[in-house]
C-alpha cells in the first residue's frame, strides 16, 4: 500500500469496532438500521415517455466480483421501464446476488429493476460501494436470497444493523483503500490481457504465415501423433486426474472440490495411465480447450473417456502445445467435430487436421518464444492474486 496506508494496524477485536483500523481513530463505530442510512428507492425511466437517451446497464454489464463495468446499451432502444441513477450512485445485483455485481456510477444512466440503486445521506459513495463488497452485506444478500432463481430482498435487509465510522474522515480512508486495491486489481487484469493479445496476434503470425522466409509443410495431426491407451487393469490406486480447460492436468479431486472416483463410484479398472509426455483431451470439451500435457508427471489415471496421445519424434511437444491453444487449432476443431447434442473430436476426426510445420529448429524457436509470454502471464497472475487477496482481506477486517 502506500506510505498515507501504512498507519493500518490491527485491533483487538471488541465492541463496535473492526479488525483493522487506521490507528489515529479510537472511537467506537455508529450503529443504526441500514433503512436510516442506505436507500434504493430511484425514480423511473420510460423509454416510451421519456426523449433523453441514457446510457443503459443490464445485470450482464456487470463482471462477476470486480466492479467493473463492461457494456452499456441505448436507453431509447430498451423496451422495459428502467431506473435512473446519478453519478456517485452505487448499484447492487440483486439477482443471484452471490455473483458479486457490483458498480460505483461515475456518470448518469437508467439500469435494469434487478439492479438496485443505493444512496446515502450518511456515507460517502466510495465508502458505501467498499461496504456493499463486503462480507457484512454480502452475506445479507445471500441470507435473504430464494432458493430456484436467488433474488436479495431489500426489505429485509432494510431491517438489519449497519455499523460505520462516525468520523467522516475514517470512512473516507477507508473508501479510498478499497478504491485504490480496484483501481491496482483492474490494472493488472489490463496488463494480463494485453499480453494475452499480444501473444494471440504473435502465434497467429508464426503458425499461419511462418518464421521469417522458411516454408512451412502442412502435415496431419494423425502423422505427428499415435494414441496411447495403456488401461488400469489391476485397479492400481494410482492419483486419479481430469483435463481442466485451462490448467490441463489437475487432480480429481481439485477439479471437482474434493470428491474422488471412489467416493463417485466409478471403476478405476477402466482408467488409462498416463506416463510422461503424454497428450490427453477430452473429446467432448476440446472446443473449449480441454487437453492437457503431462510433461514430468507419470503413473497417474485419468478418465477412460479421454483421449490420450504421444507424438513422433517430428514435432516439438512444446510446440505442439502452443499451437493447440490458438484460433487456428479451434477453428478447424469446429470443422471436424460431430455428433448430435453435443459434439465430440474422437481421435480419428482430430488427427485429420493439419498443422503448417517448419523444421525442428524452427520448432523448438517458435515454442521458446511463445512460452515466454506464458511465463510472463502466469506472473502477472499471481500478482493479480496477490491483489485479490489484499482485497478480500480488507473487505473482511475493515468493516464490522
Amino acid at each position: 500500500m502506500t506510505e498515507k496506508n501504512k498507519s493500518i494496524r490491527n485491533f483487538p477485536n471488541s465492541g463496535n469496532v473492526p479488525k483493522l483500523r487506521f490507528s489515529e481513530f479510537t472511537e467506537e463505530w455508529g450503529k443504526n438500521y441500514i433503512s436510516e442510512v442506505i436507500s434504493s428507492k430511484s425514480k423511473k425511466y420510460n423509454p416510451e415517455t421519456n426523449d433523453v437517451n441514457y446510457p443503459s446497464i443490464e445485470l450482464e454489464s456487470l463482471s462477476q466480483d470486480s466492479g467493473e463495468l463492461l457494456s452499456t446499451f441505448d436507453s431509447k432502444n430498451q423496451k422495459s421501464i428502467k431506473n435512473l441513477f446519478t453519478s456517485g450512485d452505487v448499484l447492487f445485483g440483486k439477482l443471484r446476488p452471490y455473483l458479486k455485481k457490483y458498480y460505483l456510477a461515475d456518470f448518469d444512466g437508467v439500469c435494469s429493476s434487478e439492479i438496485w440503486v443505493l444512496k446515502s445521506s450518511v456515507l460517502e459513495s466510495h465508502y458505501l460501494f467498499g461496504y456493499v463488497q463486503s462480507n457484512s452485506f454480502i452475506s445479507l444478500t445471500e441470507i435473504s436470497s430464494g432458493s430456484k432463481m436467488p433474488r436479495a430482498d431489500w426489505n429485509l435487509i432494510l431491517s438489519s444493523l449497519i455499523s460505520y465510522p462516525s468520523n467522516s474522515d475514517e470512512r473516507k480512508k477507508i473508501g479510498e483503500i478499497i478504491h485504490l486495491i480496484n483501481s491496482r486489481i483492474h490494472t493488472q487484469k489490463k496488463i494480463i490481457e494485453d499480453l494475452q493479445i499480444t501473444k494471440k496476434i504473435a502465434s497467429t503470425r508464426l503458425f499461419n504465415k511462418g518464421f521469417n522466409t522458411e516454408k512451412y509443410n502442412f502435415k496431419k495431426l494423425g502423422d505427428l501423433t499415435y494414441v496411447v491407451n495403456k488401461k488400469n487393469k489391476e485397479s492400481l490406486k494410482l492419483p486419479v486426474y481430469s483435463i481442466n480447460n485451462k490448467k490441463g492436468f489437475v487432480t480429481q479431486s481439485e477439479q471437482f472440490e474434493g470428491v474422488d472416483s471412489d467416493e463417485r463410484g466409478y471403476d478405476i479398472s477402466l482408467y488409462k495411465i498416463i506416463d510422461k509426455e503424454t497428450f490427453a483431451y477430452n473429446p467432448a470439451r476440446i472446443n473449449v480447450g480441454s487437453i492437457g500435457y503431462s510433461r514430468s508427471l507419470e503413473n497417474i489415471i485419468v478418465s477412460s473417456l479421454y483421449v490420450c496421445f504421444k507424438t513422433t519424434n517430428e514435432v516439438n511437444d512444446e510446440f505442439l502445445i502452443q499451437y493447440l491453444k490458438t484460433d487456428l487449432f479451434k477453428k478447424d476443431v469446429l470443422r471436424n467435430v460431430e455428433g448430435g447434442v453435443r459434439d465430440y473430436l474422437f481421435y480419428e476426426n482430430f488427427s485429420r487436421i493439419k498443422v503448417n510445420l517448419p523444421n525442428i529448429d524452427t520448432q523448438n524457436k517458435i515454442a521458446n518464444f511463445l512460452k515466454l509470454f506464458d511465463e510472463k502471464i502466469n506472473l502477472e497472475n499471481e500478482i493479480l492474486k496477490q491483489y485479490e487477496n489484499q482485497k478480500k482481506y480488507l473487505l473482511s477486517n475493515l468493516f464490522v
